[in-house]
C-alpha cells in the first residue's frame, strides 16, 4: 500500500487550498468538466496517410497527438501512398488495425473515411471494377436539325426528342458522365515528367445498386475488420462530398439517368420527361421552374438512394455517419447524418465580408441548426483544407472561433500530414498539425477546443429567430443583418414545418426550441403542404418577409421589412434579445446556451477593429468570466464597458440563484 509521507502532505496542503480558491473566484467553483472536459470533445483532425507507412512511426505519431491534447483523428488515406498500400489492401488493412488499437490503448477516438480519395461512393474505383454498369452517368442532350434523328455513341441511352420553339428539336440522353475521384498515388514521382495522379472513375451514386456495392466493399468490410471497436474506439465514418457526376465530368452533363425519371416524377407529381429540354434552355414560360424542380428532385433522390441507406447502415452498426455534402448549403441531406457537418476549405470564409456574405458564410449555421432540429448531439467541420501555407495562427484561431459561435462541436482540422516529403508539401496545405511552426504550443490551443466543444454540446441553444430554409438553399441576406444586430438563429428547413414541428400562437416548436419569430427570405419554392402552417404564423403576426420576396406567395398577415432598421424593430416586438449592447456594435457574434443549469455565453468580434461597449444580459446571477485556454476564471473589471480586441472571443458563465 502506498503512504503519503507526512513532509508531501505539509507541501500538499497549501497548494491544494490555492488551487480550490482560485477555482472559487467570484464564488463559485467552476465545473469540472469545463476544467478537463471528456476526451470525445477533442478535436479529431484528418490524419493524411500520405506516404510509404511504418508500425513505428504511426504509433510515433499517435502518441506526438496525444502528448498534445489531440485525442482523435480521422485515418484519411491521401494521396502520396506507394502502390504497394492500395485502397483497402491488406497493407493498408493491416496499419488501420495497428492506429485503431493503439487509439483504444491510449483512450483515444477514431473516425475512417470511406473513400481512396474523394468525393465518396467508389470506393476507390471497385464499385466500377466489380460492375462497369455503376459508373456515374448523367443527362446530355444533342441538338438536332429538322429531320435528323441522333447519333447514339456507345454506353448511350435516347431518353427522348422534344420539339422545341420554332423548327429546333433536341435529343437527351442518358451517358456516362466520365467522372472520376482523386485517387492515393502519384503517377512519375521522381521523375521529370509533369507529376499526375491515378483518377478512379465515379461511380453512380443515384443508383441504388451501385451504393449497394459502395456499402458492400467498404462499410461491410469496415464491420468486418473493426467491428470490435465500433461505438466505443470507433465513432463514425466520414464520407466526403459525395457527387453524382463525379469529378471533371463531361461539359454540360446534368445529374440523373434514364431508370430515376419514376422516382423524380413521384417526387414532382407530374412527368418530367416532357420538360427536359429546360434543364438547358429557357425558351418557355417555364423553363426556370422545371429546371429548379428537376434539381430539387434530383436531390431528394440522392438523399434517398445514397446518405438515407448509410445513415441507416451507421445506425444499425451503432456508429455515426460523420462528414459533409457537397454544398455549403445542403441542409436537407444533414437528416441522414448522425453528426451533421460542413466544409470549410478554400478560403471560403475569412474575416471581412466572406464571413457573412455568400453561400459559403451560411455552412456553420447549417450543420448547427440541423443537429439540433435533428435531436442530435454533435455536428462538425473539416476546416483550414486548402487556406495555404499563409494560414497564420491567427487565423487558425479566427476560423474556430467562427464556427463555435455559430455552435459547431466538432471540428476536424484539416490535416495532420503523416509526411511532407517533396509535393506532398503542397497537396492542399497547410499542416496545421506536427508540421506546423506552432505544434509545440498546440496543446492550449487543444484545450480550448476540447472546452468550448464541452460547452456547445449537451446544452440547450437559447434561440428565438428561425429563418426559413429549402434543402439547398439557406438565405444569407437577412442572416446578415441577424448577426450584426445580436439576433441569433437558426435556420429551419420548410419540411419540418409539415414533419415534426408544431405552430400555435406563440410560434414554431420544434425539438425543444421555440421560435416566436420566423423570417421568409427569398426561397425559391414554397411547398403547398406548408402554407397552412405560414399562413398561420402570419396571423399571429410571427411571420416577417423580407423584401424580395415574391409578395404573390405571401399569405395574408405577413409583415414586410424592406431595411435592417425594420427587421430589427419588428423582432424587438416580438422577443427580447439575451443581450443588447450600449453604443451599439455590428461586430460583435454571440451564442448563447445553458448547460447544467448555468449559462453560457460566447462573445466574438468578428472583426479587426476594437468594440468597446457595455453589454446588458437578461439572465440574471453571478457571472463568471472563463478563459478557455486556461481553464480558469478570469477576473473582470469593474468598469461597466467591455473592452474586445480584433478579433478576440471572450466567455462569461452566468450561475443563477436557482443553481
Amino acid at each position: 500500500m502506498f503512504i503519503m509521507k507526512p513532509g508531501i502532505i505539509k507541501i500538499l496542503i497549501p497548494v491544494i487550498f490555492f488551487l480550490s480558491l482560485a477555482s472559487l473566484l467570484n464564488g463559485q467553483k467552476i465545473p469540472p468538466d469545463f476544467i478537463d472536459p471528456p476526451r470525445e470533445f477533442s478535436v479529431m483532425p484528418f490524419w493524411f496517410w500520405n506516404d510509404t507507412l511504418k508500425d513505428e512511426e504511426i504509433i510515433r505519431q499517435i502518441a506526438d497527438f496525444e502528448a498534445n491534447g489531440v485525442y482523435g483523428f480521422v485515418i484519411h488515406p491521401r494521396i502520396g501512398l506507394p502502390e504497394s498500400i492500395g485502397w483497402l489492401s491488406p497493407a493498408m488493412i493491416h496499419f488501420m488495425h495497428l492506429a485503431i488499437r493503439e487509439a483504444a490503448r491510449r483512450k483515444m477516438h477514431v473516425v475512417l473515411y470511406d473513400e481512396g480519395m474523394y468525393p465518396s461512393g467508389s470506393s476507390g474505383g471497385q464499385v466500377v471494377a466489380r460492375n462497369p454498369e455503376h459508373a456515374a452517368r448523367g443527362l446530355a442532350k444533342i441538338d438536332l436539325k429538322p429531320g435528323e434523328e441522333p447519333r447514339l455513341a456507345e454506353g448511350t441511352k435516347l431518353i427522348t426528342i422534344i420539339e422545341r420553339p420554332g423548327v429546333q428539336r433536341v435529343a437527351v440522353i442518358d451517358q456516362p458522365s466520365g467522372g472520376v475521384i482523386r485517387g492515393i498515388h502519384y503517377i512519375g514521382e521522381g521523375t521529370s515528367e509533369k507529376l499526375r495522379e491515378h483518377l478512379p472513375p465515379a461511380g453512380d451514386i443515384l443508383n441504388p445498386d451501385a451504393v449497394t456495392s459502395f456499402i458492400e466493399l467498404v462499410y461491410e468490410r469496415y464491420s468486418k475488420e473493426f467491428g470490435e471497436w465500433f461505438g466505443t474506439t470507433i465513432i463514425g465514418i466520414f464520407t466526403d462530398e459525395p457527387d453524382p457526376l463525379g469529378r471533371s465530368s463531361t461539359r454540360g452533363v446534368v445529374a440523373g439517368n434514364a431508370s430515376l425519371l419514376p422516382q423524380i416524377n413521384n417526387i414532382l407529381g407530374y412527368d418530367i420527361k416532357p420538360h427536359l429540354a429546360d434543364l438547358w434552355y429557357s425558351d418557355h414560360p417555364e423553363s426556370l421552374r422545371r429546371r429548379a424542380d428537376y434539381h430539387r428532385a434530383i436531390n431528394i433522390c440522392l438523399e434517398e438512394n445514397y446518405y438515407r441507406r448509410l445513415g441507416e447502415w451507421c445506425a444499425h452498426h451503432g456508429i455515426a455517419l460523420m462528414g459533409h455534402p457537397a454544398g455549403s448549403m445542403d441542409i436537407g441531406t444533414q437528416r441522414y447524418f448522425q453528426i451533421p457537418g460542413q466544409d470549410l476549405v478554400w478560403r471560403y470564409v475569412e474575416p471581412g465580408p466572406k464571413a457573412l456574405e455568400g453561400q459559403h458564410s451560411t455552412m456553420a449555421k447549417c450543420a448547427s441548426s440541423a443537429m439540433i432540429h435533428l435531436g442530435r448531439r454533435r455536428n462538425s467541420n473539416e476546416l483550414y483544407g486548402a487556406y495555404g501555407h499563409n494560414l497564420t495562427y491567427g487565423e487558425m484561431l479566427w476560423l474556430a472561433y467562427w464556427c463555435f459561435v455559430r455552435g459547431h462541436n466538432l471540428l476536424i482540422p484539416h490535416a495532420f500530414y503523416y509526411s511532407v516529403r517533396g509535393p506532398r508539401f503542397d497537396e492542399r496545405p497547410p499542416d496545421v498539425g506536427p508540421n506546423a511552426e506552432w505544434w509545440n504550443n498546440y496543446k492550449p490551443f487543444a484545450d480550448a477546443c476540447r472546452r468550448l466543444n464541452w460547452i456547445n454540446t449537451d446544452s440547450r441553444h437559447v434561440c428565438e429567430v428561425a429563418i426559413l430554409a429549402e434543402a439547398t438553399y439557406l438565405p444569407d441576406k437577412t442572416a446578415k443583418i441577424c448577426y450584426q444586430n445580436q439576433l441569433d438563429f437558426n435556420y429551419l428547413e420548410l419540411r419540418h414545418l409539415r414533419e415534426d414541428a408544431r405552430v400555435d400562437a406563440e410560434g414554431v416548436h420544434i425539438a425543444g426550441m421555440l421560435y416566436r419569430v420566423v423570417i421568409l427570405d427569398s426561397l425559391t419554392h414554397l411547398p403547398p403542404e406548408s402554407k397552412p402552417m405560414l399562413t398561420q404564423l402570419a396571423e399571429n403576426g410571427r411571420l416577417i418577409a423580407w423584401k424580395n420576396y415574391h409578395r404573390a406567395e405571401l399569405p395574408r398577415g405577413v409583415r414586410v421589412v424592406n431595411t435592417p432598421e425594420e427587421l430589427k424593430m419588428e423582432t424587438d416586438r416580438l422577443i427580447t434579445p439575451s443581450l443588447s449592447l450600449s453604443p451599439p456594435s455590428e461586430n460583435i457574434r454571440y451564442r448563447h446556451a445553458i448547460k447544467d443549469g448555468d449559462h453560457y455565453f460566447l462573445l466574438f468580434n468578428e472583426e479587426g477593429e476594437p468594440v468597446n461597449t457595455k453589454i446588458d444580459f437578461t439572465v440574471k446571477g453571478t457571472r463568471q468570466w472563463l478563459d478557455p485556454y486556461t481553464g480558469k476564471s478570469v477576473p473582470s473589471s469593474a468598469e461597466a464597458v467591455l473592452s474586445f480586441r480584433p478579433h478576440e472571443l471572450k466567455l462569461l458563465r452566468i450561475i443563477t440563484s436557482a443553481n
